[in-house]
């Protein structure tokens, strides 16, 4: 069966584009929303180069980047062909985006600052400035009404009094992603200060915890949204003992319907979003409660496209190529 993309004719103005990306050689084609992206870009008729966030630069005035010409197919093993490695001047790009995964360091950071520098002439997704100051863990305080209880410290008195408010927690990293060192600590685990001193041993940053939601065992929900409008969603649903939904530990992908709920919670933040130049968001919702807004590398276009039969990526492009026109 063809792809929801492939049968699309540009109608627009060609772009350039760049994508700065992990390495993309290791990629799942079947999952990645960074190469959906670059594919339907690509249908449409834009001109793509490829590069990994190392290879950005600050030079004499101009914002660099060295990297390759990239063409994509849907070819397992042979997804990306890439063209004579070069230097380019970003500020020559129509649009960068802004795709590595966190977590979210001082590397990470310093590519938006670096980034920052190439508005208003280069149209950069999301927009740096506001990934640097809403990230997924954090933006989520400005709607204390949508969100589960939570605490973010580094302190563990200040931990070990939340925990004993509320009972069973989930206690993660504050900038950590994909689902990795996440625990679940029940009532009455004696863990905690084991695992404070683990954290903290080898970071500085703090953790943040949040009261259990047992409604996490009938899915974690991930909405996109794209120009702060929800486009649809996926169930993602723990794998068998597990209480971690994310697809990159084992969750599976379900198709499911937005409720009244989700569309309150998208109608909330999603101005809020559109205003400030998040074209692509992916949140994350279990039961009636609001847990992540993820604005740095979200995921989920191609299990929904799948699911519902509707080219996201398409979406996302035009919300772009409204933006830049």
């Amino acid at each position: 069966m063809a792809h929801v993309g492939a049968v699309y004719h540009p109608r627009g103005q060609a772009m350039k584009i760049a994508f700065q990306m992990d390495p993309i050689g290791p990629i799942n084609i079947d999952a990645d929303s960074t190469f959906r992206l670059a594919e339907e870009a690509q249908a449409r008729g834009h001109e793509l180069f490829y590069y990994t966030p190392d290879k950005l630069a600050y030079d004499e005035g101009r914002v660099t980047a060295r990297g390759w010409p990239l063409t994509v197919q849907r070819v397992v093993g042979d997804h990306a062909i890439l063209g004579d490695e070069q230097t380019v001047n970003l500020a020559e790009f129509d649009v960068v985006w802004l795709r590595q995964d966190p977590p979210f360091d001082m590397f990470y950071i310093t590519t938006t600052h670096l980034l920052d520098r190439l508005a208003p002439g280069t149209l950069v997704v999301n927009d740096p400035f506001w990934v640097r100051n809403f990230p997924e863990k954090l933006l989520i305080l400005d709607f204390p009404d949508l969100m589960p209880p939570t605490t973010i410290a580094r302190d563990l008195a200040t931990i070990r009094a939340f925990k004993d408010r509320h009972g069973d927690v989930i206690l993660k990293p504050l900038y950590g992603n994909g689902g990795a060192g996440v625990f679940l600590l029940r009532e009455g685990d004696s863990n905690l200060s084991s695992l404070h001193e683990m954290f903290t041993g080898f970071s500085r940053e703090p953790l943040i915890v949040q009261k259990f939601l047992p409604e996490v065992s009938a899915g974690d929900k991930r909405v996109i949204l794209v120009d702060g409008v929800p486009v649809g969603a996926i169930n993602r649903v723990p794998a068998k003992g597990e209480t971690r939904s994310n697809m990159h530990v084992g969750g599976r992908p379900e198709k499911v319907e937005l409720t009244e709920r989700d569309l309150e919670i998208c109608a909330a933040i999603g101005p809020l979003l559109r205003e400030k130049g998040q074209v692509f968001v992916g949140i994350d919702v279990i039961g009636r409660y609001l847990t992540e807004i993820n604005v740095t590398s979200p995921t989920g276009i191609q299990e929904l496209e799948r699911f519902d039969g509707v080219n996201i990526a398409a979406k996302i492009w035009e919300a772009i190529e409204a933006r830049r026109a």
